[in-house]
């Protein structure tokens, strides 16, 4: 998947947890505490998207990682790590 689909599914997600995000302009260089949410509504944003992308990330996979763009780089690279990961790698045969 592409950093743009990522961004995309994070920018919804940041929508519908903000709405009155609805209609501004986000890039990559912000932070979601910039852009009004809390604490919260960071935690809701990541799930969403975590969902979304059909991805698991530990809260400490995103470290720190704050504007956006970050963001994506750690779920970009938590999807590729998934994709190359053997299927079956770590169960009993």
């Amino acid at each position: 998947m592409t950093e743009s689909r990522i961004f995309a599914a994070l920018t919804r997600n940041l929508v519908d947890v903000l709405p009155d995000l609805l209609g501004v302009h986000i890039t990559p260089d912000l932070t979601m505490r910039e852009l009004g949410a809390n604490s919260i509504d960071r935690m809701d944003v990541l799930i969403g998207t975590q969902e979304e992308l059909d991805v698991k990330i530990p809260v400490s996979g995103f470290g720190a990682a704050q504007e956006l763009g970050a963001l994506v780089a750690v779920f970009a690279e938590h999807m590729q790590a998934s994709a190359q990961a053997p299927t079956g790698a770590g169960r009993p045969a």
